[in-house]
């Protein structure tokens, strides 16, 4: 059986599907690098809501996706990009989330953490943007989860330079009871963070973040960086301290950033390793008993896939993310909060499927190609 798949060009392709999905299975937990998923939240199809209005989230099925990632033994990023905040998913919406996952990682042993940021300001002083933060950071702490201090689209609109960010970041480090991780969104996620750690010039950016670590030693667990530039996070984690750890971000090269080189190497904090979880956990596996080129052989036929569903523009990668969970039967729609199943075309979700279909990342193949011919239907692709 063949489908046909509409292309950028607007013509239509035959493509033969899977018949046989890559078989993966739960293992052992992972040893020589920590993991993170970024997880998406699972959408209530049947609320009625407008893409202005509270986001209405299906908890049982967000939950039961985050019971899979853990149960290959992926830790889990909670509330965080991957999961719409600030496109859809409100600071409200993000608290009962963290709430939830972090009730259920306790119960299932699983691993979290969460993102806190300012996104229940639209703007703000100095002073406003450090007592957000604070709200946010005590609804995690007081969860249980470890906390990430996400970028702030508010910090980088008031911040007049350097001094600001080892302002705030300081404040909310000695209140933090314990290591935190700072994360780095580059503007290509997010263009309202242009110039942040005070600069558009990446290397005084660099040294500005380099500093707000060093001023506060025990406190920081790691750097999450979000750049989709190699070169540059191995520089910066080549200057790290002792003891920090280096999450890459980088869901374009993260294959070659978690193997490292012979002076070190990146943990993982990933959106792409929400549809990638299984196979994903597989490959660290094989990392930690030594085996580099087997680890490799796994991971790197998946980057065409991730960089498929990361290309610009960057920030609606969630509509793939999504997307995928639905033809994997992690889902029963294709429904995203505020909307956004719109915001990517046919042809991109074609390919996307396409992708993920070669590497056997479908659980049932013959359910992900109905599911994929029943889209193609409503587009009017007849078969």
């Amino acid at each position: 059986m063949t489908i046909r798949l509409p292309d950028a060009g607007g013509a239509l392709r035959t493509y033969e599907p899977r018949t046989e999905p890559l078989t993966l299975t739960p293992g052992t937990p992972l040893t020589s690098r920590t993991v993170f998923s970024a997880a998406h939240v699972v959408a209530d199809p049947f609320a009625d809501t407008t893409p202005d209005s509270p986001a209405a989230v299906d908890w049982d099925a967000t939950l039961a996706f985050r019971r899979h990632l853990w149960s290959h033994g992926l830790g889990v990023a909670e509330a965080m990009d991957t999961a719409q905040r600030g496109m859809g998913l409100d600071w409200a919406g993000a608290a009962e989330l963290i709430r939830r996952s972090a009730a259920e990682a306790r119960a299932v042993g699983g691993r979290i953490a969460c993102g806190v940021g300012t996104d229940q300001l639209t703007g703000g002083t100095l002073a406003g943007i450090r007592a957000a933060y604070e709200e946010q950071l005590a609804v995690v702490e007081e969860a249980g989860a470890q906390a990430v201090l996400m970028a702030s689209r508010a910090l980088a609109s008031a911040a007049r330079g350097p001094e600001d960010y080892l302002e705030v970041y300081g404040h909310l480090l000695r209140q933090a009871t314990e290591p935190v991780v700072l994360h780095w969104l580059g503007p290509v996620f997010d263009p309202a963070l242009e110039g942040y750690w005070g600069s558009s010039d990446l290397d005084a950016a660099t040294g500005t973040l380099l500093e707000v670590v060093a001023a506060h030693p025990g406190k920081v667990d790691g750097i999450k960086v979000s750049l989709l530039d190699a070169g540059r996070e191995v520089g910066l984690r080549r200057r790290l301290p002792r003891g920090v750890r280096c999450y890459t971000g980088d869901d374009f090269d993260y294959p070659e950033l978690i193997a490292g080189d012979e002076q070190g190497f990146s943990h993982a904090l990933l959106g792409v390793f929400d549809p990638l979880g299984p196979l994903a956990a597989e490959a660290v596996r094989v990392l930690d008993t030594g085996d580099t080129a087997g680890f490799r052989a796994l991971l790197d036929p998946t980057v065409a896939l991730s960089r498929h569903l990361f290309q610009a523009p960057t920030r609606f990668y969630k509509t793939g993310v999504v997307f995928l969970a639905w033809l994997a039967g992690h889902q029963s729609h294709f429904t995203m909060v505020g909307g956004l199943q719109s915001a990517r075309s046919l042809p991109h979700l074609a390919r996307a499927y396409e992708l993920a279909d070669g590497l056997g990342l479908f659980p049932d193949p013959k359910q992900a190609e109905k599911r994929m011919r029943n889209l193609l239907s409503l587009y009017g692709v007849n078969q």
